[in-house]
């Protein structure tokens, strides 16, 4: 069961601010999909989405693997995407990955990127990458300040869990799954087969890059204590 139920993020709002209206909207949602036996696999593509992929997960009494959020798999195939334009190369040979909230606070841990198999320091400099993570951290409040939604990207990446899932590709996307370490769920790189999201990949972080991490696990754990006031 896919859920993009709720409201809409207008414009000057940050995800967060949807919190409350749709913390309603997927009580009743999700009460009326389990009492028909619903015993499959839940993605959560509303935002904020790693907020209503926790909120799926609690509702639902599901097992936390069989419960999956879109997370930062669009942000990561628009860093991809970027990268490739700046280097004139294929995204398929650019291997980077937004992790964190799918948010404000999510992040490039760029010591995990490269270019095949060379590192990306040796393509990119600094400064650089610095521009092309801020474009991708701020690709969505661009496409809503001048549509109004996002849409087609978003579907995308819902297509690309789904078949994920029916053909058990055992593929590695950035999808807000469950961090058991910090009961929190958030955009990590995860194998994801017909038994959901399946285990997840560790990365050796760098200390800046994990004090961002943390910082993104904050941000959402505040935000659950939020609902349960």
């Amino acid at each position: 069961v896919m859920i993009a139920a709720g409201a809409n993020q207008n414009v000057g709002e940050t995800r967060m601010d949807l919190i409350y209206k749709n913390n309603n909207i997927f009580r009743d949602i999700i009460k009326q999909v389990m009492q028909s036996g619903f015993q499959g696999i839940f993605i959560i593509a509303t935002n904020p989405v790693d907020i209503m992929t926790y909120v799926t997960w609690k509702y639902s009494k599901l097992n936390s693997n069989r419960v999956i959020g879109t997370g930062t798999t669009l942000d990561s195939s628009r860093l991809r995407h970027e990268i490739g334009q700046e280097l004139n190369i294929s995204p398929k040979n650019v291997h980077a990955y937004v992790l964190g909230e799918h948010g404000d606070t999510e992040f490039v841990p760029w010591s995990n990127a490269t270019i095949g198999l060379t590192d990306i320091s040796e393509f990119i400099e600094e400064e650089k990458r610095k521009n092309i993570e801020d474009k991708v951290r701020n690709m969505a409040y661009d496409i809503i300040k001048k549509k109004g939604n996002t849409s087609y990207g978003i579907g995308m990446s819902l297509t690309r869990i789904t078949n994920a899932i029916l053909g058990n590709e055992n593929t590695i996307l950035t999808v807000s799954s469950y961090d058991n370490e910090n009961d929190v769920f958030i955009g990590e790189p995860t194998i994801i087969n017909n038994e959901g999201a399946f285990k997840k990949i560790n990365l050796n972080l760098t200390n800046e890059e994990q004090e961002k991490f943390n910082n993104s696990v904050k941000i959402l754990k505040d935000a659950i204590e939020k609902i349960k006031e």
